[in-house]
């Protein structure tokens, strides 16, 4: 068989695995570090192969002034820092699979940054500096194909924007307390903090192995963002917005959430993950979320484009049809050992959602919980990267980011993210594919037959972004086969062509016959990626190819380089390919960046050009390489292998 379904050990995740889910952490297990005290080591990516488009030199862009001067400078420059003493590609540059440098992509400036506003898509992609997040994993199992997902379309979005000269700061990370990550340390016979150690190396690692380009890397058990949750929930506290009380209901510790009786399943079967749930009556803590319901709503109609994509966007305004109810945001110690304790009262620990949800918050740098209360930065996010551009997500989840999330935000006095994104799942069969129900496929395993970019641009250009798929092994091929045989068969034509009847020297000729195209092409992705239609950006890239297919059957240069006369119409083609190679290399390396690397270097280019300079690119002169087939055939990698599809 091609790959197989493989059950793997329980994950922790939502049934879908493209969320995130956490409780809290004791004030015990934090080895005598508490939040207001010290701030943090900064965890930082470790990448093979990411990219981060700031200007020339490492130097931040401008910022604004505000509280604290220099404080974002300051901000980013630490964790980029960091980020290359763990062996991230240097600062605006990024390292092809021989560590090659490519283009710096550029910086347009830092007008129009900091606003408070969320005034939708068309708002926000103004900018010229954006903060993109994915959800933070639970680590109670291994990575899988949901979370591969989300964090590889927030990748492909990251790589665009940089592409088109954006300063993007991309954060991801590990979910690490709860319930679950406790019992499963208890069943492994670790510690809870050794186990969350374990597993967010292993999330590292196989971002690293996807070519993830994440700027920070965060984990709910560093000291910064158990001091940020601290200071969090005690503003809340101080302003009024918790109170005291004694919830009743049913528990699903899988999903780390309440239900009540009509919610349930048969036998109190928990309606997300089928799994039985526990009757529980205890003291909670509750966030007044219902007094935020009319605010939240008028947000959303007067923001269409927040939530997206539109059918998200009205089951939200379904979902707040009826009352919204006030939210527990605690957990009594005695049942939840493993967590942040509420700062006053270290009885209760933080809530899974409440502290995984704040991770955004301390991503950005907007807070600084060494300083007194009013000087923490609630009330001025200026020289900060908050609010967040985009928050993308699984379907799963949105409930919690689209009403959960603002109302607590709202309440903190702190702006709201100016998008919300909710893709949906990959289903095995009709089943959603999902841990629980062991039938999740591993990214990893499919990389190892078929590369990084083939998974990638997989996963990319079979799900129309936004609308569930179908994982088969037979669309898995089909779709490696037009990486195969429409651009790999066109990179190997043209190089080949050109090291045979040019002597491997691109003609310095007017290779203008696809510009039209090319300049059309550039137009569609642009336009797609604005509307996050990301499959219809790598279809129209695509489509070129096919187009450059054809213009070499048009102009048969195999017939030009047979007549002396035609000499100057086969360099005419030869020089229009290789440039429509070049422009193929920048729309495609969002998606294959690895791959779109070699072909740059394969053409002698330094770097992979930018989408502004694809349609201008100069290759006349340029010293080609044919090189082994960029994409081998699906049925020569399944020889090598030794198993067939």
């Amino acid at each position: 068989m091609l790959l197989h379904l493989a059950p793997r050990a329980e994950s922790g995740q939502p049934p879908a695995g493209q969320g995130s889910a956490a409780v809290a952490q004791s004030r015990s297990d934090l080895g005598g570090l508490w939040p207001p005290h010290v701030l943090p080591h900064v965890r930082a990516p470790h990448l093979r192969g990411g990219t981060a488009a700031v200007p020339e030199g490492g130097q931040d862009p401008p910022h604004r002034a505000g509280r604290g001067a220099g404080r974002l400078g300051r901000h980013l420059a630490r964790h980029r820092d960091a980020a290359r003493q763990r062996g991230h590609a240097p600062v605006g540059r990024a390292r092809g699979p021989q560590g090659r440098g490519l283009v710096v992509t550029g910086y347009a400036g830092d007008d129009d940054l900091r606003r408070t506003d969320a005034g939708g898509r068309g708002e926000f992609l103004k900018g010229t500096r954006r903060y993109l997040t994915t959800p933070i994993y639970y680590p109670s199992g291994e990575p899988h194909i949901g979370h591969a997902y989300t964090t590889i379309l927030a990748d492909v979005l990251a790589r665009f924007w940089r592409q088109d000269g954006v300063d993007v700061f991309f954060l991801t990370g590990t979910d690490e307390h709860g319930q679950k990550m406790f019992e499963e340390a208890n069943r492994r016979g670790m510690t809870p903090r050794a186990l969350s150690d374990q597993m967010a190396a292993r999330f590292q690692a196989a971002w690293s192995e996807l070519d993830i380009s994440f700027d920070r890397f965060i984990r709910t058990t560093e000291p910064e963002h158990i001091a940020v949750v601290t200071a969090f929930v005690q503003r809340l506290w101080d302003r009024g917005e918790i109170y005291e009380g004694k919830y009743r209901g049913w528990y699903c510790v899988y999903e780390e959430r309440y239900w009540t009786e009509k919610d349930l399943g048969p036998n109190h079967a928990c309606p997300d993950c089928g799994r039985p749930t526990r009757e529980i009556e205890e003291k909670n803590y509750f966030f007044k979320m219902g007094s935020y319901q009319q605010r939240l709503l008028d947000h959303i109609r007067d923001n269409p484009s927040w939530i997206e994509p539109g059918i998200r966007r009205n089951e939200i305004l379904g979902f707040l049809a009826q009352p919204l109810e006030d939210l527990s945001i605690s957990r009594p110690k005695t049942r939840v050992s493993w967590g942040i304790p509420l700062p006053w009262d270290d009885g209760h620990v933080a809530y899974v959602w409440v502290d995984a949800l704040i991770n955004y918050v301390t991503g950005s740098g907007a807070i600084d919980p060494t300083r007194a209360p009013a000087e923490q930065g609630f009330d001025d996010t200026t020289d900060s990267l908050w609010p967040a551009d985009l928050h993308v997500m699984g379907k799963d989840i949105i409930t919690t980011h689209a009403v959960y999330w603002p109302t607590l935000l709202m309440a903190a006095g702190l702006p709201l993210p100016r998008g919300i994104f909710a893709h949906g799942f990959w289903v095995a069969g009709e089943q959603k594919m999902s841990k629980s129900f062991g039938n999740v496929i591993d990214p990893l395993e499919l990389r190892e037959r078929f590369g990084t970019d083939a998974v990638r641009w997989y996963l990319l250009r079979e799900m129309p972004t936004g609308q569930d798929a179908s994982f088969t092994p037979e669309r898995f091929l089909v779709r490696y086969d037009e990486l195969a045989n429409v651009l790999g068969n066109l990179a190997s034509r043209v190089l080949g062509m050109t090291e045979k009847y040019r002597e491997g020297r691109i003609p310095d000729a007017d290779g203008t016959g696809l510009d039209r195209d090319i300049e059309a092409t550039r137009a569609a992705i642009r336009a797609a990626v604005a509307e996050y239609r990301l499959h219809e950006a790598l279809a129209a890239a695509m489509d070129l190819a096919r187009r450059a297919n054809g213009y070499v059957e048009e102009r048969e240069p195999w017939a030009q380089a047979k007549d002396p006369a035609r000499a100057a119409d086969l360099d005419e083609t030869l020089a229009t390919l290789a440039r429509t190679l070049a422009a193929l290399a920048a729309f495609l390396q969002p998606v294959c960046p690895g791959k779109m690397a070699e072909l740059a270097a394969r053409l002698g280019l330094s770097g992979v050009p930018t989408l502004e300079q694809a349609v201008a690119v100069r290759v006349g002169g340029n010293l080609v390489k044919k090189g082994d087939p960029l994409f081998p055939r699906a049925d020569l990698l399944e020889a090598a292998s030794g198993s067939a599809p």
